[in-house]
């Protein structure tokens, strides 16, 4: 079964994960530039087969009926149908990403990460692209 890869989009970072090879799990993989951003799904796609992309998306079940939009949904769009564009082949999927930060802190302290680290910029989002990721999957 291809793999999925989860985005937490940012407009300075963007948060990126992927699924093990039978898409049961979700794994951080790195904290990129937005600018980098399209070079490294690119070569997580031509690393292995790829089922699609899953995003965060602030209040995504709003979005969907036309209200509900922040500051950051329109990037977040505006990327997603590049996406679309650049890989037709491929499936694109958005998912709420409510709480996702607060959820990959709390994992982060579970898992021993010190805060010094904890409070760098970034540390957290490829966490937050993991945890959006895997509420895909569990659906």
């Amino acid at each position: 079964m291809p793999r999925w890869i989860g985005i937490d989009y940012g407009g300075v970072r963007t948060g990126l994960a992927v699924t093990d090879d039978n898409a049961k799990l979700a794994f951080p993989h790195a904290t990129v530039s937005t600018r980098e951003l399209m070079a490294e799904l690119k070569r997580l796609v031509n690393a292995s087969p790829c089922q699609g992309f899953v995003m965060g998306l602030p209040n995504a079940w709003g979005v969907e009926l036309g209200k509900g939009f922040t500051h950051s949904t329109e990037p977040i769009l505006q990327f997603r149908d590049q996406l679309k564009k650049r890989w037709p082949e491929l499936e694109v999927v958005t998912v709420d990403e409510t709480n996702t930060s607060e959820e990959a802190l709390q994992a982060s302290i579970s898992g021993g990460m010190r805060k010094s680290k904890r409070s760098a910029k970034g540390a957290l989002d490829h966490v937050a692209a993991a945890i959006i990721l895997q509420r895909y999957l569990d659906r």
